[in-house]
């Protein structure tokens, strides 16, 4: 059955847009601002694909529409995987990215092991069936930010293979490496091999 649009959780545009060109342009995507839902949606879970979930279903449930959202953490190893699902709010619950940054590295003052991964998981509601898809980028956390480019933890990632951050990258390339670029793939091949 072919779907005269899909609902990507989030009130971003920029994001929404951007998206929408990965998967191809075929399905018309609508924000959340679109479908008249102006809720900060909660992300209370303790995992991503539990909040993932927990945004598609308020959406299903609340708006009735075929929808997907995401969730992103940053996986840190020496920190047990840490910041994780708590990404965002890692120095509080004012989200911003320069603390969060600020803690993680200091955090990591004494540890040799950087090892790093950014995971998304995308959790898909349609036609009542629930679908998760991930993408996971591994690199390690450097010494110091660099680039002006990218938000969150992107001036102190630096992904395997690379020599330089997500943030000294520009956004096309970054977004064809990116975690949630591998995660929206997943879900474009999925969308397009079940006929949608």
């Amino acid at each position: 059955m072919k779907l005269t649009h899909l609902v990507f959780a989030s009130s971003n545009k920029n994001k929404v847009e951007e998206v929408e060109t990965k998967l191809g342009g075929s399905i018309p995507l609508k924000g959340l601002t679109e479908i008249g839902c102006y809720v900060d949606i909660p992300e209370t879970a303790d995992t991503l694909d539990g909040n993932a979930r927990m945004k598609a279903h308020y959406v299903h449930d609340q708006f009735g529409e075929n929808c997907f959202a995401d969730d992103t953490g940053l996986e840190v190893k020496a920190l047990n995987n840490a910041p994780g699902v708590y990404s965002a709010r890692y120095a509080g619950p004012q989200k911003n990215s320069a603390d969060n940054v600020r803690k993680l590295l200091e955090e990591l003052k004494s540890k040799d092991n950087r090892e790093a991964r950014f995971r998304t998981v995308i959790c898909l509601l349609i036609d009542g069936h629930e679908y998760l898809f991930e993408g996971v980028v591994s690199g390690i956390i450097s010494e110091t930010p660099c680039g002006e480019g990218g938000f969150g933890y992107d001036p102190v990632f630096i992904p395997e293979g690379h020599s330089r951050t997500f943030a000294a990258m520009t956004m096309e390339e970054k977004n064809q490496i990116s975690h949630r670029a591998k995660a929206i793939a997943a879900l474009k091949i999925f969308l397009q091999q079940s006929g949608y």
